[in-house]
């Protein structure tokens, strides 16, 4: 493995620091303000669009699909250090490009499983960014963590299937641009294999018997720049057969393969958000003075600037060598890396983010700084895609079999 970036990946990294120092950075008030004047708290901020269109004129967008019918034709190994580089704007940078979640990962799924007919009405606006999309997944009833508990139904019925359930947290429903959700339910919720039992069906917003109940909060934030996170019903929702994603049965293979390069996607932007407090962190310690001396002379402050250092350090290696893998050797090749990403980078930016918390004091927990939000959004990511206990537990049986 090659430690340096190639050529076109500097290049684009070059490119992207410009453009968020240029725009993105500046316009985080600017959005903040515009937002707060809108009639609905769910509209987009016309700065947002306006970061899009600089966006998609520098040649930045759709940077993190691999196939360049669709996308930049980027490796995961390129992908990376310009991920890393929008985490440290979670709330703007990945949406300017085209490159937020939930969308980033439906469209994987409809680039890699919709029919013809499927990419055309739905893949082609998601990639020119004028509609948002929503993956419905998570229920309240069940422990989602087992994703064979999923209660929802999708009933065929002649020409149609029908769908009923209730699903939460449902990132991106309450954008009034949300046009699509991708709903995964049973098919067959009785057969001998429970993980043949789920299929994925393409369910538009407006269909009758669809309602988006509510806005879930996240440690009290709506996450407004993402769509929002919603609890979502499904009574009896009717849709044409031909809105099936892949086959009937399919459901959990195909979450298995959006769920991989979601894991490594929120593990690089997490770094970022990562070096957002770090950098808060060294500017507040240089600036402000306790006990007659400035933070930055204090012992406890060097500790918490020197681990943080390290293990981002340690992070970003790791989240390489993962990319590196899905590259080389695939998914399944990697999963162990993933899993181990995906258990570490949320913990180790957590307690990163907490220290610049500390430091701030009240500062740190106000809506003046931008910690308190990446604190409660890297403190979801331990919970989102898979709890750290699901992760452990498998890459400890893999890891058991070596010895048994």
């Amino acid at each position: 493995m090659d430690f340096a970036y190639d050529a076109r990946t500097e290049e684009l990294r070059e490119r992207l620091l410009a453009f968020m120092d240029a725009h993105v950075h500046p316009a985080e008030q600017v959005a903040a303000e515009q937002r707060a004047q809108q009639d609905s708290p769910w509209a987009t901020p016309p700065v947002v669009e306006e970061l899009k269109a600089e966006a998609r004129r520098q040649g930045l967008w759709n940077l993190f699909l691999p196939d360049p019918e669709y996308g930049a034709g980027l490796t995961n190994l390129q992908y990376a250090p310009l991920a890393e580089i929008t985490g440290r704007s979670p709330q703007l940078a990945p949406t300017a490009l085209n490159c937020a979640a939930p969308d980033t990962g439906n469209m994987e799924l409809l680039a890699s499983f919709g029919s013809p007919e499927q990419r055309k009405r739905w893949l082609e606006p998601l990639l020119a960014g004028g509609i948002r999309s929503a993956f419905a997944m998570t229920e309240p009833d069940v422990a989602s963590s087992d994703a064979t508990n999923i209660g929802t139904t999708i009933r065929r019925e002649g020409d149609e299937y029908v769908v009923t359930g209730r699903k939460w947290y449902i990132s991106g429903a309450m954008s009034p641009d949300c046009r699509i959700f991708i709903v995964m339910g049973k098919t067959d919720p009785d057969g001998a294999d429970v993980r043949r039992q789920q299929s994925m069906v393409l369910v538009p917003r407006d269909t009758p018997g669809v309602e988006v109940r509510r806005a879930m909060t996240v440690y009290g934030y709506e996450d407004h720049y993402h769509g929002g996170h919603a609890e979502v019903v499904f009574d009896g929702a009717r849709v044409p057969a031909g809105n099936l994603l892949g086959e009937e049965g399919g459901g959990f293979a195909i979450a298995q393969a959006r769920l991989g390069p979601g894991r490594i996607h929120h593990c690089m932007r997490l770094i970022g958000m990562a070096e957002r407090g770090v950098e808060l962190m060294c500017r507040r310690a240089l600036e402000r003075e306790a006990f007659g001396k400035p933070l930055a002379r204090q012992g406890v402050i060097h500790e918490w600037i020197a681990d943080a250092r390290v293990q981002i350090e340690q992070l970003r290696l790791l989240v390489l060598k993962t990319a590196w893998l899905m590259d080389t050797v695939g998914n399944k090749g990697a999963h162990t890396e993933i899993q181990a990403i995906k258990i570490a980078t949320p913990r180790a930016v957590v307690r990163i983010l907490d220290d610049a918390v500390q430091l701030h004091g009240a500062g740190g927990v106000s809506q003046d700084f931008p910690l308190a939000e990446l604190w409660a959004a890297a403190r979801t990511l331990r919970l989102a895609d898979g709890p750290d206990e699901v992760h452990q537990r498998s890459l400890a049986r893999r890891e058991l079999k070596r010895y048994a």
